[in-house]
């Protein structure tokens, strides 16, 4: 069980005051432990590529239009391909979370294709909705319209916004998008409870900065 929950974490560190040497820990804690993925702003996405050049079955995950999500899908179209250049393997892209809460599903769908033709045949796509913002009901839109762009996962969470992932809003967003596409729970997911929480509710990856706590059985005082 612990290696199979190792290949579900997408191992994080996305704090702006991050340096390299910070980065550098990050991708050897990965590749010690065969994470998922690491996570990091694009800035860092060359040095951990370089990192795990000789471990490609841990991926270099970016984050675009982040944390807001509201820069326009030109700008986020561009992210992805830079991303992409230099060495990313998966994306976590935020909606236009005003256009979905305005019911302008269009721009909201939209936006989530421009990164997915950006990325097609090159990255996973994982659309982060940010749940804490959004009622029940625009949570399930926000799903069906990622489904229907073509994203590979919805996620919960940036986890920069007013709260993060509960099992609640996991089962909610499996039960939309059925079993075919993944499911991310990220934000405040500090234990190896928390984990399996997350997983038992629905999730198929985990998005925490707390790996190598979580799979030591520790709790963190980490926020993402």
């Amino acid at each position: 069980m612990s290696q199979q929950l190792a290949q579900m974490i997408d191992h994080t560190l996305l704090k702006a005051d991050a340096k390299k040497a910070d980065i550098m820990k990050l991708a050897e804690e990965a590749k010690e432990h065969k994470f998922a993925s690491v996570c990091v702003n694009p800035t860092w996405v060359k040095t951990a590529a370089e990192i795990l050049t000789d471990t490609p079955e841990v991926k270099v995950c970016t984050v675009i239009g982040f944390p807001l999500g509201a820069t326009t899908s030109e700008v986020k179209a561009f992210e992805t391909k830079n991303a992409i250049e230099n060495g990313a393997d998966e994306v976590d892209m935020v909606i236009n979370i005003g256009a979905l809460k305005e019911q302008n599903d269009g721009l909201v769908e939209n936006d989530i294709k421009a990164v997915v033709e950006a990325a097609r045949g090159k990255a996973l796509v994982k659309v982060i909705i940010e749940t804490s913002l959004l009622t029940d009901e625009e949570k399930e839109t926000a799903c069906k319209l990622a489904v229907k762009a073509g994203a590979d996962y919805v996620k919960t969470s940036t986890g920069f916004s007013t709260g993060g992932a509960s099992k609640e809003d996991i089962a909610l967003m499996r039960k939309v998008v059925g079993p075919s596409i993944g499911v991310k729970a990220s934000g405040g997911i500090k234990s190896l409870e928390d984990a399996e929480t997350m997983i038992n509710a629905g999730a198929s990856r985990i998005g925490a900065s707390s790996g190598v706590m979580i799979m030591k059985g520790l709790t963190s005082d980490s926020s993402y």
